[in-house]
């Protein structure tokens, strides 16, 4: 590689954890928005909303699920993570290899580590494809 190609893949990956990157930290879930209440034409009919709250009574209550860290990312760059994290997890890295921005993303989020020059996943990245 040249070094203008050097300098500008640097750049690239400082880019990234800027406070402004669009790799987020954060591990609250973005806040929602509210829902306009409805108007006559989405009034459903009462028995479907008999047939709601019958199955509400019959479900079975779901244990919190614990969250995955890449939740917090905005979906495009969860969706290329989840695949390097595949990728690793397969060791297809050889044929496909994983930009060095996502591998420093991937680390810092704790979900791989480097072992012998090669990406593998840690407990935090099994978890963290298991709930994909």
């Amino acid at each position: 590689m040249t070094s203008d190609r050097l300098q500008a893949l640097d750049e690239k990956i400082a880019e990234l954890f800027r406070d402004d990157s669009p790799i987020s930290t954060r591990t609250e879930p973005p806040p929602t928005t509210s829902v306009d209440p409805p108007t006559d034409e989405a009034v459903p009919a009462a028995g479907a909303i008999e047939t709601a709250a019958g199955a509400r009574e019959n479900a079975t209550p779901m244990p919190d699920q614990p969250r995955s860290v890449l939740d917090g990312l905005n979906l495009d760059t969860a969706i290329r993570l989840r695949w390097a994290l595949r990728d690793i997890k397969a060791k297809r890295t050889k044929f496909t290899p994983v930009s060095q921005s996502d591998l420093m993303a991937l680390i810092e989020l704790g979900l791989i580590e480097m072992r012998d020059e090669e990406p593998m996943l840690t407990d935090e990245g099994h978890r963290a494809l298991d709930w994909s």
